[in-house]
């Protein structure tokens, strides 16, 4: 499994706005090759927002990689900020990771 971290500055909408503005874009990631979830993160005081999402191999991780950052250049955000992580699944399990039943 390979875990995905999106950062970037956002200026909104945030909240149950965002939710509403977001949800065609949330469908499609959901089908998105590989895709075991996605944790969607924002925090309108810093003027942030991104998400965290669990892929099931490194080869559909790093495909979204490059489609959501050209996506996210195309709505006019300059900076993306990525980086990517194996999981520790023992550990995980241990402490009640969402992977566990992964």
């Amino acid at each position: 499994m390979k875990l995905v971290q999106f950062d970037f500055g956002f200026t909104g909408p945030f909240g149950d706005a965002m939710a509403s503005a977001l949800k065609e874009l949330a469908e499609s990631i959901a089908l998105e090759p590989g895709l075991i979830w996605k944790i969607w993160t924002e925090n309108q005081d810093a003027g942030e927002a991104g998400g965290i999402y669990l892929f099931t191999d490194d080869g559909s991780a790093r495909a979204y990689i490059t489609k959501h950052t050209a996506r996210l250049h195309q709505f006019g955000i300059a900076e993306v900020r990525v980086k990517i992580f194996d999981v520790n699944h023992k550990l995980t399990v241990l402490t009640r990771g969402p992977t566990a039943s992964a």
